[in-house]
């Protein structure tokens, strides 16, 4: 980073209208900056089946309604562990990009992208890259910010008397053993109909998901989220407590930048007029016509 810092050169992942939107309000890119983290996925929980022997059995093939078991509740069932995982992971790489953004004298970093993908000697690399901004003047904040807005957007929001505080998360691993009534409803006997253990799992999922983004707004110290991607990855397995029969499992992601006010200016308040003339004569000429 020093070496990059006395070069007078910097590097960004900027497209060209990103670069001017972000100059129009007065920031300028420093250099691109990374972080990654490379975790070994051991001890996830889920080992045992939350629905297996809930409900009322409706014949000797299950339960006639199961439960869905979502990973903030806790409990030997639950993912619990391995959501953890996935937090840490994240904010490990997050974390080591704004350090690399300190580094080189950046108020922040725009247009992160996390990603996540194997690493070849095994295990899981969790990676975090964007481009680190400041404001030419400005003193330096003790922790930059983090935000996956494009250029465009992060001049449109510090137009508007916001700016970003940091990526925040929310993070589900739901389970849900398939129970006599969801076999039966999934047959092709049964038509066109929902089926209700689906139905539940995939909206439990959801929504732990956003009650977790929420909190981690709230530890931010922030006053909202603008929300750009939610990923939903649905698997099944083997129910590691009733033979031959199988458990649904629902990983739900959510990811936003944290963004708080930093001006009293009125949302209501309207840019003054802009006058426009046509440069198309028959135009001006139609307009003089008909006042």
């Amino acid at each position: 980073m020093a070496e990059i810092r006395r070069s007078g050169t910097w590097s960004s992942a900027l497209s060209t209208d990103e670069f001017t939107s972000i100059r129009s309000v007065g920031f300028e890119p420093v250099g691109q900056v990374l972080g990654a983290a490379v975790y070994n996925i051991g001890f996830t929980g889920g080992y045992g089946c939350a629905g297996a022997w809930s409900g009322y059995y409706g014949n000797s093939f299950g339960p006639t309604r199961s439960v869905t078991q979502v990973s903030s509740r806790g409990g030997a069932t639950s993912f619990a562990p391995l959501v953890q995982t996935l937090y840490d992971a994240r904010h490990a790489a997050i974390n080591r990009m704004a350090a690399e953004c300190t580094e080189l004298g950046g108020h922040g970093v725009v247009g992160v992208r996390l990603t996540i993908g194997p690493f070849p000697a095994g295990g899981l690399e969790f990676k975090a890259i964007g481009t680190a901004v400041r404001a030419p003047g400005a003193r330096l904040p003790k922790r930059p910010f983090t935000s996956d807005l494009s250029g465009q957007d992060f001049a449109k929001l510090i137009m508007r008397g916001w700016v970003p505080a940091s990526l925040a998360l929310g993070i589900s691993v739901a389970a849900r053993h398939d129970d006599w009534l969801t076999v039966g409803q999934t047959r092709w006997s049964s038509g066109n109909a929902e089926v209700a253990g689906y139905t539940e799992l995939v909206h439990e999922g959801r929504h732990d998901a956003r009650v977790q983004l929420e909190r981690d707004v709230a530890r931010i110290g922030a006053e909202g989220v603008v929300i750009a991607d939610m990923q939903l990855r649905v698997s099944e397995r083997e129910c590691p407590m009733s033979e031959g029969r199988r458990d649904h499992i629902v990983e739900t992601t959510i990811l936003g930048t944290a963004i708080a006010r930093f001006t009293a200016r009125s949302d209501h308040e309207r840019q003054p007029s802009l006058a426009i003339l046509s440069l198309d004569p028959q135009r001006r000429q139609a307009a003089r016509v008909r006042i």
